[in-house]
């Protein structure tokens, strides 16, 4: 550990309304300053923050260990607030101090897993000795820190002399035992009877690098023997993605800068094919961030496409992302707007397909982003449904006679798949549904080498009479 001379954390009353944690050093960081930066972004969740907003708060030298700490850390969180609430008799004050403390104990528990030769892949391994060592290191990084140094040293040794004691109590705890809210637990039951442990399973998984090739710049073949040349091995997916087995940051991988591929999910990258969308077609990527699906439309035909985001900032990125896969045209129209209100930009000249990609709880991508489950409550999937609704309603009115609308949620929750589908089939008279996938629950490739790993996605395709 350095002297904490050399250490310069942020004060408490300054954290607020700073834009980042200042770096200590031009060092490599300790793993004590990587667990205090995972700990304020785990406190910053518990706020209701984003975990992908908090990060940005992170040094750059600090960021890729405290993304991993933290990842894993709401994987495992459920857990991580059982052991504490059973170790720690009164919650200690201080927000950052608890995250620590349940970012420690998971990450204790799977080095005494791992001692014993049981470790999952993706698991951030430490020797036990140094985990705790470090973890009580991490107290004297922060003034406002340094009084719970006796605390988290005992509460982690108590952990260790009680381990299956304390895991026993923990073993009806739904939250504790599959690491998501009981509510959701309780909810996947009764949709799912004979999946949901196998969908929460996944949910715990980290995610498989996958890539959809942009064919307008490259081949699947020529994307493949480039990432070759770079010593990575692929997993083909069809005639348009793979999965990079040994994934790294995107920006080093062949082919990014040329505009070759985007990061697609599998599940995701059914949206535009789906469409079946022609040359001279003109069509509307509702809900457009972060652009994946509006690059995909056209990549697969020379389409007129209006795309938006009620989210400025976010469509700015969907700029950014079809400029770099050579896709900005003269017939691309991009507008900041509330799909909702097609008063405030539709020019009432109707659509031939509509991708109505709505907002919803992302419940079927929580492996991608882990802290989604902590962050929602049980309420927000009739919000969402509700919002849903008034969305297709309005989109609905906007297509041509014979024009097809693609409802897309990336949700495993009924309300905001097959029972909005069924419930807007009902309520359009002219609407015909249409062979789609349906309900995609998140699995990951058999052992047998078939390819089917994918997050989790609701399709229902619509057509409208003439």
């Amino acid at each position: 550990m350095r002297p904490h001379s050399e250490k310069k954390w942020i004060l408490p009353c300054e954290w607020a309304s700073q834009p980042t944690i200042a770096p200590m050093t031009n060092h490599a960081p300790a793993l004590s300053d990587s667990l205090v930066a995972a700990a304020h972004v785990l406190a910053d969740v518990e706020n209701g923050r984003s975990m992908t907003e908090a990060i940005t708060h992170i040094p750059s030298e600090l960021r890729p260990s405290t993304q991993a700490l933290a990842f894993y850390a709401m994987r495992h969180w459920g857990l991580a607030k059982g052991l504490t609430g059973l170790l720690v008799q009164r919650a200690p004050p201080n927000a950052v101090v608890s995250a620590l403390l349940g970012l420690s104990l998971v990450l204790l528990e799977a080095a005494l897993q791992a001692a014993k030769g049981a470790s999952m892949p993706g698991t951030p391994l430490y020797a036990v000795h140094t985990l705790v060592d470090q973890s009580v290191a991490a107290t004297q990084t922060q003034r406002d820190l340094m009084s719970y140094q006796g605390m988290v040293n005992a509460v982690l040794r108590r952990f260790q002399r009680e381990r299956d004691q304390l895991l026993a109590k923990l073993s009806t705890n739904l939250e504790a035992r599959y690491n998501h809210p009981s509510w959701w637990v309780h909810r996947l039951r009764r949709a799912y009877p004979d999946q949901w442990q196998s969908i929460l399973d996944v949910a715990n998984t980290p995610p498989p690098l996958t890539l959809r090739v942009n064919r307008r710049r490259a081949t699947v073949a020529s994307a493949v023997d480039a990432l070759t040349k770079q010593g990575l091995t692929c997993t083909l997916l069809d005639d348009f993605g793979l999965i990079v087995d040994q994934p790294r940051a995107i920006t080093s991988l062949a082919g990014y800068q040329e505009g070759w591929w985007s990061v697609q999910d599998a599940g995701a990258q059914l949206a535009a094919r789906l469409l079946d969308v022609k040359d001279g077609m003109r069509v509307l990527d509702a809900c457009a961030a972060p652009g994946g699906k509006a690059a995909h439309l056209l990549e697969l035909a020379a389409i007129e496409l209006t795309a938006i985001d009620v989210d400025g900032a976010r469509l700015e990125r969907v700029q950014h992302n079809l400029k770099r896969l050579g896709l900005s045209t003269p017939a691309l129209h991009l507008k900041a707007a509330d799909a909702s209100k097609t008063n405030t930009w539709w020019d009432k000249k109707p659509f031939d397909a509509i991708l109505a990609d709505v907002p919803c709880t992302a419940s079927g991508i929580v492996r991608r982003h882990p802290d989604i489950r902590w962050l929602r409550q049980e309420k927000d999937i009739d919000r969402m449904a509700k919002l849903q609704r008034e969305i297709l309603n309005q989109l609905w009115q906007t297509l041509a006679p014979g024009g097809k609308l693609l409802l897309v949620t990336c949700s495993v929750f009924p309300q905001e798949g097959e029972l909005l589908a069924a419930e807007f089939a009902t309520q359009h008279e002219d609407a015909v549904r249409l062979p789609a996938p349906g309900q995609l629950l998140p699995v990951i490739r058999t052992v047998d080498n078939i390819q089917t790993d994918h997050d989790g996605f609701f399709y229902a395709l619509f057509s409208r009479n003439a």
